[in-house]
């Protein structure tokens, strides 16, 4: 299956995503799954389930939650909850769930400083960070995954994301963080098996069977990594 795990719809007061409009374009994108990354509280259990409901496809409800060590996505958990901001503490809530972390976007705005400052390294020299000093953050310590391709970040800041999983033995994950229907579907994760409920996806992530892939929306489906593989089929 193919998921993309970062989207955003109006839930988030960011985004201009209708659930409508987001159903309809990752259909045509050929996406078979969306994780509703949402900012603040995020749905409510019982609108959620209303809302799945309605659309023949598989919707997963998420958090993006701003934490003191940046962005984290979260899967498995019901709902915000006190002490999330903290990681260490989101960390507990998390395993208090069975749920899976993965830090967003860990490099954005890395390499240009003109529209703000990375949340992990806001003081550091971006043209001087290596992979090795970047893995050495404590957050890659506290998650489950890096999120290594982002719709929203630059090829370079992926790239070091991708550098500093490989580093760290993890497999990365792909999203496109959509706020709109412009690239949804542009950085996906492939599933090796199929997945049905909240429970099953988060399983197959903790179980690590799935591979971030790009090339979707080209029609050249192939696996994110540092090195050439051959096409996903």
């Amino acid at each position: 299956m193919l998921i993309d795990l970062h989207v955003h719809t109006l839930k988030s007061a960011d985004s201009s995503l209708s659930p409508e409009d987001m159903v309809r374009e990752a259909k045509r994108v050929g996406l078979d799954g969306v994780c509703l990354t949402e900012h603040g509280g995020g749905w409510d259990r019982h609108d959620f389930e209303r809302l799945a409901s309605r659309y023949d496809m598989l919707l997963i409800p998420a958090l993006e939650v701003d934490t003191d060590m940046g962005h984290i996505a979260v899967f498995g958990v019901g709902g915000y909850a006190p002490g999330m901001a903290k990681v260490r503490d989101l960390r507990r809530i998390v395993d208090a769930a069975g749920g899976f972390m993965v830090v967003a976007h860990p490099f954005r705005r890395m390499f240009d400083r003109t529209t703000g400052r990375n949340f992990l390294f806001p003081d550091a020299d971006g043209q001087a960070l290596t992979a090795r000093q970047a893995a050495e953050h404590p957050v890659f310590q506290l998650v489950d995954d890096v999120e290594v391709g982002n719709g929203g970040n630059s090829p370079r800041e992926n790239g070091l994301a991708r550098e500093v999983a490989d580093m760290l033995g993890r497999k990365g994950t792909g999203g496109s963080d959509a706020h709109s229907t412009h690239g949804l579907g542009c950085f996906v994760t492939h599933f090796e098996r199929d997945v049905r409920c909240v429970g099953e996806f988060v399983e197959e992530l903790r179980a690590g069977r799935y591979t971030p892939a790009q090339g979707l929306l080209q029609g050249k489906l192939r696996p994110l990594t540092t090195d050439s593989h051959p096409a996903l089929t």
